[in-house]
Order: C-alpha cells, then sequence, then structure tokens
C-alpha cells in the first residue's frame, strides 16, 4: 500500500501480531485529531483484510504491512501517523505535538501551495476536489469559461450543467410535450429559456456553496500548467500569479468545433450559445452528423421549428448504423414557417448538384476537440495523441506523474459526465485515502435524447462483428409500440429493440439497444442489472431470454420468460 499524500492514521490491529494490540492511545490520537478538525483517514488493517479487497494478497497480509510501516518509520507499536507520506510519530509524539500547539502546523506544512489543483470546474473535476477534500488534502479547483464568438459565457459546473446535459434534457422534454400536446403553436421559447437558465443557476450556486462547505478553493480563475507542479492563474481583470500543487488534476473538457469554411464562426453557433438564445431560432440549419446535432434537431423540429440536418457521411458515427438509420427515418410535425431567411447557406449534394437556402439561424454541431494549448505548455511533458486528448495509464496517471486527467480529454475514455464523476472521485480517493480501486470503463449505458430516446450498452454490432468476427455473433431484434402511444395512435412498430451475442459464450451478450420512449430509464435499469449479475440467459432452453431476478437491495422481482422467440419471424443471423 503506496503512502497517500493525505494526513493518514495508521491503525494496525492484524490478529497474527501478538505485539500489536489495539491500544488506548489509538483511541487517543483519534480524539486528539478529531477534537483538532484534522480531517484524517483511518486505515485497521485486520478490518482491511476482511474487506471485499481480501482477495488481493497485498492487502491481505497484515504482518507483510506492518513489516513494511516499521522499516520505514522504524517503530513496531501502533498507531503511527503519517502526514503526505512523512512518518510523523506514534501516539507519544502525535500527543506532545498536541500539548505544544505544534500539531496543525506540521500537518499543513507542505512545500506546495496546495496538495491537489484541479484545472477545470466540470462534473469530474468538481468531484475530484471534493473528493480529496474529504481526505483532508488542501485543494483548489481553477475554473473558467472562454466565451463564445457571440460571446456566450456561463457558471461554474461545466458543459453538462450548462450547456449540454441538463439544458439539453430539459429542452428534449420540453419538445416531447409539445408533440404530445400539439401546442407548437402557443409554444413561447422565451419563457423557457428563462426556466432553464434559472435552474442551471441554482445548481451554478450549489457548486461553489458545495466548495466551501468541503473547504476547497475556488479560483474563477484561467488556469495554465506551467511547469509539473506550478499553475499560472490568470483572474478576470488579467492578473497574473502562480500557485503550485503536489498534484494536479486536469479536468477542462471539450468545446465545440467550428468548420473551417467562410462565415462559419462569424455567423454560425454552437450548441454553446443554443440554450440561451433570447430567440426561437425559426428556420434553423444543423450541420452535422452527431448526437449534439441529432439532439438539438430533435428538439427544435419538436418545438415548431422547421429544421434541416446537413452531414457530410453517416449519422451518429461509433454508434450502432441500423439503430441510426431508424433514427434518420423519424419525422417531426410538419410545421409553417412565416418569417424570412436571413442567412445564405451555399453547398453541394453528394450526388455533386448545387444546394442554396436561406436560413435564420445555422447550429455547427460537427464534433469536440479538447483546447489543452490553453491550459498546458508543451513543456511540461504531458503527452497527447493526435486529436490533441491526453494519453493517460489506467489509473488517468499522464505522462508527468504528478499530473493525472479526468473526463473527456483523457484519451480513448467514454465522454460522459457520469464517468467523470465516477473516475474523479476514484482518483481522489487512490490519492489521498489510500484506495487502490480502478475506474471501470467497460460497459458504460448512453443514451441519445432524440425524440425517440435511443439507449445503448456494451459493443455495436459493427464493433462485436469486429472484435469476435462474423460467425461468433448472433443477433435478436424485436419492434414494438409502448403503451403510451395507443391512446395517441401513433405508428406501429416504430420503437425497436436488438440483443446482440456471442455464439461461443452463451452466459453472456455484448450489447442491448434500445430506440424507444424513455430509453435513459430503461437502459440504466438494464446496466444495473448487468453489474449486479441479476440478469442471465438461457440458451438451452430454446428461449429468446430467461430474465432471472433475485432479491436485490430488498426488492422482490419476478422471472420472466419468452418462449420459442428464437426460431420466431423476429429472430435473425
Amino acid at each position: 500500500m503506496s503512502l497517500a499524500d493525505s494526513c493518514f492514521l495508521r491503525v494496525v490491529n492484524c490478529h497474527d501480531m501478538r505485539s500489536m494490540p489495539h491500544t488506548y492511545g489509538t483511541q487517543k490520537v483519534k480524539d486528539v485529531l478529531a477534537e483538532a478538525k484534522i480531517k484524517h483517514a483511518t486505515i485497521e488493517l485486520d478490518q482491511l483484510c476482511m474487506s471485499k479487497f481480501s482477495f488481493i494478497p497485498f492487502l491481505a497480509n497484515g504482518s507483510a504491512i506492518q513489516k513494511s510501516l516499521a522499516s520505514f518509520s522504524k517503530i513496531e507499536t501502533v498507531p503511527q501517523m503519517f502526514v503526505r507520506g512523512k512518518f510523523i510519530g506514534d501516539s507519544q509524539m502525535v500527543l506532545k505535538y498536541h500539548r505544544n500547539n505544534e500539531l496543525t502546523s506540521i500537518v499543513n506544512e507542505s512545500k506546495y501551495d496546495y496538495d491537489l489543483i484541479v484545472i477545470g470546474g466540470g462534473s469530474g473535476g468538481l468531484a475530484a476536489g471534493k473528493e480529496a477534500a474529504k481526505y483532508g488534502a488542501k485543494t483548489a479547483v481553477l475554473d473558467f469559461v472562454e466565451p463564445t464568438p457571440i460571446g456566450t459565457t456561463w457558471g461554474l459546473g461545466g458543459t453538462c450543467v450548462n450547456v449540454g446535459c441538463i439544458p439539453k434534457k430539459l429542452m428534449h422534454q420540453a419538445g416531447l410535450l409539445t408533440l404530445c400536446l400539439l401546442i407548437s403553436v402557443s409554444h413561447n421559447w422565451s419563457t423557457m429559456v428563462e426556466g432553464v437558465q434559472s435552474h442551471i443557476g441554482s445548481l451554478n450556486w450549489g457548486y461553489k456553496v458545495a466548495l466551501r462547505d468541503n473547504q476547497v478553493t475556488y479560483l474563477n480563475a484561467k488556469g495554465m500548467l506551467i511547469s509539473p507542479h506550478e499553475v499560472q492563474i490568470t483572474d478576470k481583470n488579467q492578473k497574473v500569479s502562480i500557485i503550485t500543487g503536489d498534484k494536479i488534476i486536469l479536468a477542462t473538457g471539450e468545446r465545440p468545433k467550428y468548420p473551417e469554411i467562410p462565415g462559419a464562426v462569424e455567423y454560425g453557433i454552437t450548441s454553446d450559445d443554443l440554450f440561451s438564445l433570447p430567440y426561437f431560432p425559426g428556420k434553423t440549419l444543423v450541420v452535422g452528423a452527431s448526437y449534439v446535432a441529432l439532439e438539438c434537431a430533435g428538439f427544435l423540429a419538436s418545438l415548431g421549428g422547421d429544421v434541416t440536418v446537413m452531414v457530410r457521411s453517416i449519422l451518429l458515427r461509433g454508434f450502432d448504423q441500423q439503430m441510426a438509420e431508424k433514427i434518420k427515418q423519424l419525422k417531426a410535425v410538419d410545421t409553417e414557417n412565416n418569417k424570412p431567411g436571413l442567412l445564405l447557406v451555399k453547398g453541394h449534394y453528394t450526388d455533386g448538384k448545387k444546394f442554396e437556402e436561406e436560413f435564420e439561424t445555422v447550429i455547427f454541431a460537427v464534433g469536440r476537440e479538447p483546447q489543452l494549448s490553453k491550459v498546458l505548455c508543451t513543456t511540461v511533458g504531458v503527452k497527447l495523441d493526435k486529436d490533441g486528448r491526453v494519453v493517460c495509464t489506467d489509473d488517468e496517471q499522464t505522462t508527468v506523474s504528478n499530473v493525472y486527467a479526468i473526463g473527456d480529454i483523457n484519451a480513448g475514455k467514454p465522454q460522459l459526465t457520469p464517468v467523470a464523476i465516477q473516475a474523479g472521485r476514484y482518483l481522489a480517493k487512490r490519492l489521498f485515502a489510500g484506495a487502490t480501486e480502478l475506474t471501470d470503463y467497460s460497459n458504460v449505458a448512453t443514451t441519445v435524447f432524440t425524440p425517440l430516446e435511443y439507449g445503448a450498452c456494451g459493443l455495436s454490432e459493427e464493433d462485436a462483428i469486429e472484435k469476435y468476427g462474423d460467425k461468433d455473433i448472433e443477433v435478436y431484434h424485436s419492434n414494438f409500440k409502448p403503451l403510451e402511444w395507443t391512446v395517441a395512435h401513433r405508428e406501429d412498430n416504430v420503437c425497436y429493440m436488438k440483443l446482440v451475442c456471442r455464439k461461443s459464450d452463451v452466459s453472456s451478450y455484448t450489447r442491448l439497444i434500445l430506440t424507444t420512449p424513455n430509453s435513459f430509464e430503461l437502459i440504466i435499469l438494464h446496466t444495473k442489472a448487468i453489474e449486479l449479475l441479476v440478469l442471465c440467459f438461457n440458451w438451452y432452453d430454446n428461449a429468446f431470454w430467461h430474465l432471472l431476478f433475485v432479491r436485490v437491495c430488498q426488492i422482490n422481482l419476478v422471472k420472466a420468460s419468452f418462449r420459442n422467440f428464437k426460431n420466431s419471424k423476429l429472430a435473425y443471423h
């Protein structure tokens, strides 16, 4: 177990150590730390040996750990206290420091201004900063938003809260209500935007309060890593200063790209601007085939807009293409547009014919990119991949040993808010609480919030075939009509479910994909079921699947069986 960089009370009480009983001094030191309001982590090795990590030989061997500590501290008694990897003393020494009013200064002593500096106040950065502070790390979080070309900016919380998941989901829901109630003519865009921005503002304030409550220093300033331990900060008044940190976490996220075409920056907007736009976009051209493009086009059309999507190649690259084609076929309610166009857009169709049309708003959603050149000096030595993202090990460590990266800028990892939050928390625990568990990036659920939601977990059919071979993959699918569509007499067989399986492994499958209302909730439930090992398949009973649920978290679930689906007309190979 490596020595962490926070204040640690090592309490050794393993049963195979005769001279290591749980002492009065141990409790006394705990009381002293509590009285001094010093945050600390207590590791009791006998309890750790019986924990879920006991299968790890190193953690299960209390004697070996004690010998390592003794060789390091030259003291065999307990407790032993370490601060940022430095041995402070046993109970007698700690109590002496306390009597002499020296303990707090010893704990706070460091050659750096902070134990941890987090550059980026998005979901991952905030999670890492608050988690580190829980374990006594002196932490600072820097957050600064570069205005968009039309001047849009926002508060603490990052992309998801301000210009991503939260406003997108709220407008998506507003669009669904519009479709259900057919009130597109009377819908008020400005009222909706005001409500969305009010909610976002409350979240921004909540994040500031949470940082304050966790004693995390919040700096509304631009940060640039100029050396492995130095961060240059520039505040809104352009005042420049330097702070130092023992550990650095990069969590700066990504920003939308603009295509290199005339007028794109001057006249176009991105999703960064859309959710606070003071006027209804009107006749809109959405350029791009990404999930952001389709989500924006979807809720704008549902809200009564005249929307055109312009793509250069295929929709939803990286997603299952059969499902992408089904989303492409969906059409919103027809509406009339009585406003004149303001922006003339010229282009070419794939067959070479010229395209020329006027639009009131042009939204570019052609992808996102990290902007690490603004926060990272090349001389620091952090390696980037060809796309400009940070190359990291499995524990989020960069090529500079004390610098880490989480979230969208971590090369090859899922670019999702919950993933960044989990990675931030786990990283902080490893750095400051002696934890060893890594973030599991496999089987991460995702949802595309098009009018008919698309939820998925696992490998797409294309990726599964590439990984396991065409002969080892078996696919099952089913069309259905949700109950909520029956009253409104919506179309039959539009909603769809697809299961991608491996023939050679009858106990598992590679992906479940849904296009249906509420896909978000369904795919999350499904992913949790896999994690808890309550979902299993029985191919020998000639069934599509057997859902065998067990009692989990005091919830009783039943067994459901769909017989002979494999031989039905809905199954194909």
